[in-house]
């Protein structure tokens, strides 16, 4: 009779001996040499089959025709972590005929890092129109192409956006491949109001230009969303801290889910003075709350006039400025136009019928 003995120094072994063959999933991927396996691991078995049997017998006509329909796909990439991108991401990447790289450099070391063979092609804002006529050629001869730019969704203050529109036009498939993105991952840590927000991206570089789009969001009551060049952000503090107020709260959003991240808050005129000498480096979103309007708070008669002849000091037109002062109070367009007619006589254009409503 065979006799079962336990022994559990044995056992223990054992489990030591699974463990050093089997690592936690999440530690390798620390490790470049088991980036790939995890894919493997984590996936869908559909998706596992189909990218071994691309990887292994290299006839990708069939399983591209079974799993990944021809189109334009418009992949999100890590802002920063390599880590940070989606499964079906690094499918599709796999899967693509090509893929449109803003910076064919920067976007070979993601590839590189996830195993990924498929050709770059430069894709950027000073060859977006010479391309396009290629590109569309293959995408109706049935392609995959994948886009993507040097961090987050593309089209989103990256080149994508006259492809992606041309290809709605012409009925080609547009599919996108959700993931990282630097101003929802900004807003979420903000701690600002996320109820209603709106992206600016990049200001103007005329000085003109970019206090006119400062003065507008300054007045609405949503969350501003800016990307903000390290060598400008002493001057758009200045600017802001002019046009928004000092007291208005902001965030510094530097170098977003890398080694050094960064969230400053404080007010707009702190920041312009502790970064009025500091040189930061890095990617920076800042955001900056809403205005608070009160609803029972209408203002004077004299206060509406002082921010008109201000408005119109600053060089804005007439009706801009009503516009502005509108939006930026709880008094009525009819009134504020009144008003404007009294100060300025007929310089002021005729509201159109919309405006006269309120």
């Amino acid at each position: 009779m065979l006799r079962l003995i336990s022994r559990p120094s044995a056992v223990n072994a054992g489990f030591a001996a699974a463990r050093s063959f089997a690592p936690c999933p999440l530690c390798s991927l620390r490790n470049r040499r088991f980036a790939p396996r995890f894919v493997r691991v984590f996936s869908s078995a559909s998706d596992t089959n189909a990218i071994l049997q691309k990887q292994q017998h290299g006839n990708e006509d069939s399983s591209k025709s079974s799993s990944v329909r021809s189109g334009l796909y418009l992949v999100a990439t890590p802002i920063g972590n390599l880590e940070d991108i989606t499964l079906r991401a690094i499918r599709i990447l796999k899967f693509a005929d090509i893929i449109l790289s803003e910076d064919t450099r920067h976007s070979r070391k993601l590839l590189q890092y996830y195993g990924i063979k498929t050709p770059l092609i430069s894709y950027h804002k000073f060859n977006e129109s010479e391309r396009e006529s290629s590109i569309l050629q293959r995408l109706r001869q049935g392609e995959i192409i994948a886009l993507i730019s040097d961090a987050g969704t593309p089209c989103i203050s990256d080149p994508g956006m006259e492809l992606a529109k041309v290809c709605v036009n012409e009925n080609i498939p547009v599919i996108p491949i959700p993931g990282p993105s630097a101003l929802v991952c900004a807003l979420s840590a903000s701690g600002l109001s996320t109820d209603e927000f709106k992206f600016v991206g990049f200001l103007p570089k005329h000085a003109g230009s970019r206090r006119e789009r400062l003065n507008v969001s300054a007045v609405e009551t949503a969350t501003q969303i800016f990307f903000v060049p390290p060598h400008k952000l002493h001057q758009f503090l200045n600017e802001a801290s002019l046009i928004f107020g000092e007291s208005r709260s902001c965030v510094i959003a530097r170098e977003m889910t890398k080694v050094h991240e960064e969230f400053w808050r404080g007010t707009l005129g702190e920041a312009n003075k502790i970064y009025s000498t500091q040189q930061l480096k890095g990617e920076i979103t800042l955001l900056i709350e809403g205005k608070t309007n009160s609803v029972n708070n209408v203002p004077s008669d004299d206060q509406l006039e002082l921010e008109l002849k201000e408005l119109i000091s600053k060089g804005h037109s007439l009706s801009m400025a009503v516009k502005l002062v509108v939006e930026g109070t709880s008094a009525k367009r009819k009134h504020v136009y009144a008003l404007a007619l009294r100060l300025f006589g007929n310089q002021v254009e005729p509201m159109d019928d919309s405006a006269q409503e309120s």
